[in-house]
């Protein structure tokens, strides 16, 4: 089966499971509670589970991305950069995106990651503008 990149809006008792362990401290039914078009969740789908999952706020032409996470198990495989690159390219309207530093354990890590994704690093985060035509 293909991984894909989906907004989940209303969310299963199987997609529950599956983030808890994606995101074990979050309160899963908070962030389900808080879903609409401004508050966005996409995740990665592989097999019927979730491996990975992002929060998207939109705020006019500007998209602030949260807690992008993999489940250990199945990070360094492509999994939460196909997450990221889906997300932005399903939507096209945000011309501007920005994602905070999470204060990780392993921040080398996390700045390839993102400047690999084509961000750029700044002081609260990092950074990322849509080319104009």
């Amino acid at each position: 089966m293909k991984l894909t990149i989906i907004r989940l809006q209303q969310l299963s008792a199987q997609d529950r499971q599956d983030l808890s362990k994606v995101w074990p401290e979050k309160d899963i039914a908070a962030t389900e509670k808080q879903l609409d078009d401004r508050h966005q969740l996409y995740a990665a789908r592989f097999n019927d589970r979730l491996l990975g999952a992002l929060r998207l706020e939109i705020v006019g032409t500007e998209g602030k991305l949260y807690d992008l996470q993999v489940r250990e198990v199945t990070r360094r495989r492509g999994v939460g950069h196909y997450l990221l690159a889906e997300t932005l390219a399903q939507n096209p309207s945000i011309s501007h995106w920005w994602i905070a530093k999470d204060g990780s354990e392993q921040p080398q890590v996390i700045a390839a990651f993102m400047q690999a994704s084509g961000f750029q690093a700044e002081a609260s985060g990092w950074t990322k503008n849509r080319p104009t035509e």
